[in-house]
């Protein structure tokens, strides 16, 4: 990785002009798969979907493809999907009705919850679970043991309005007393310095090739790196548990649309679809959920004061 973004900025140059590039492509058409245009009802308006790329956004174009075929398939309409460039501007999407679903994690639904009623529909399964955690990540040589040690020193987080990738790790420093809580200076006189890397794999990596000396990000960031790579990383600290990544629909999405959404996406849970599953950000399938489910992130973003 050549560069972070330092405090507010949401990702770096050199990832916005990719992902720009791949936002044309795909609202172009070229990301719906040929041979599932067969049982495709022409006069149906195409179902729209807005994704973040939580790595690298070239390969999660790759990934979706076969899910999106499913999906077609299944719900006999067209899909277009395309990359948003920021957790912020697949909040808008939403809001402007040029998504009608987006993935994302738990702390920017609450903010399209709040602010344009959208809803949750689908939660992630990891490992089993629908649930999972932040850690801070550290170079095994920089002789790092606790939190405590980065007094002084550069961390890197994923996005200002991320879950796992700000607001979960912020809030293991904050519960150490290491740092007052609050968006407006995150480095709070403790960190040297505060970068927002613009996705988990930049973040990861900005650890093990020494730019910055931790990074605070989901758990399953390890998993970006190459086996012999993770040799060199370790962590020191865990977040409270954070619910699973969520599906979500607009508020004013045609009911009957989005039942048949949940239900198609619901069949990819099925043995002989585990490999189509897989490809949508590595999940091992879907279960049903609703905004209650993330009462307890929306109780930490006002904490913080992400919510009023």
């Amino acid at each position: 990785m050549k560069r972070l973004i330092e405090n507010r900025a949401f990702t770096a140059r050199s990832w916005t002009t990719i992902l720009v590039a791949l936002c044309t492509a795909a609202l172009m058409g070229l990301a719906v798969p040929a041979d599932s245009a067969k049982k495709i009802n022409p006069k149906l308006t195409p179902l729209k979907i807005a994704l973040i790329p939580f790595s690298n956004p070239e390969q999660l174009i790759d990934n979706i493809a076969p899910a999106i075929s499913f999906l077609e398939k299944e719900m006999g309409r067209r899909i277009r999907y395309f990359i948003t460039l920021s957790y912020s501007s697949a909040v808008e999407a939403l809001n402007t009705g040029k998504a009608d679903i987006s993935f994302m994690s738990p702390l920017p639904f609450t903010l399209a919850n709040k602010h344009t009623g959208a809803e949750a529909i689908l939660g992630e399964i990891y490992n089993g679970k629908d649930y999972y955690h932040a850690k801070i990540f550290v170079r095994k040589d920089r002789g790092i043991r606790t939190i405590a040690d980065l007094k002084g020193k550069t961390i890197a987080y994923v996005d200002p309005i991320s879950s796992s990738g700000f607001m979960y790790p912020h809030d293991i420093f904050v519960r150490a007393g290491l740092v007052k809580g609050g968006l407006d200076k995150p480095e709070g006189g403790f960190f040297r310095r505060v970068y927002y890397a613009g996705g988990d794999e930049q973040a990861i990596r900005s650890v093990y090739g020494g730019f910055v000396d931790a990074a605070g990000i989901g758990e399953f960031a390890i998993n970006l790196l190459l086996t012999e790579e993770r040799e060199a990383i370790t962590t020191i600290a865990e977040s409270v548990r954070i619910p699973s990544h969520v599906v979500v629909a607009r508020k004013d999405l045609d009911p009957k649309l989005k039942a048949r959404f949940i239900e198609s996406m619901l069949k990819l849970n099925k043995p002989k679809h585990r490999s189509i599953v897989q490809l949508i950000y590595g999940t091992e399938g879907y279960i049903q959920v609703n905004s209650t489910t993330y009462k307890s992130v929306a109780d930490m973003a006002r904490k913080y004061g992400f919510l009023k």
